[in-house]
């Protein structure tokens, strides 16, 4: 399984650890990632997820991952949060037709 969040894409980074005697060693930065349950509401399903903790904060902000989905480029996000993104889109598109 990669280190990789489901909705930004965002991996793991490479850095230098830094010794008191200034030498430097090759390191990877691990993103902070988090098991969750996430309700979209216009799709009335919930879809299981790994994202990061910065994440997670940002879909809390943005009002809940149907928010964060619609308000985040594709260029942003992961191939599965496209399609999840595709499903609201298609679904708005039948509500408005409805009405």
């Amino acid at each position: 399984m990669s280190r990789r969040c489901d909705l930004t894409d965002i991996g793991p980074m490479t850095g230098n650890n830094v010794s008191h005697s200034n030498v430097k060693t090759r390191r990877r930065f691990e993103p902070n990632l988090c098991n969750v349950t996430l309700i979209s509401d216009s799709l009335e399903q919930k879809f299981r997820l790994r994202i990061t903790a910065a994440t997670l904060r940002t879909v809390d902000f943005k009002g809940g991952l149907d928010g964060f989905l619609m308000n985040t480029k594709n260029k942003k996000l992961s191939e599965k949060a496209r399609k999840i993104k595709r499903a609201l889109v298609r679904k708005a598109a039948e509500v408005e037709a409805a009405a």
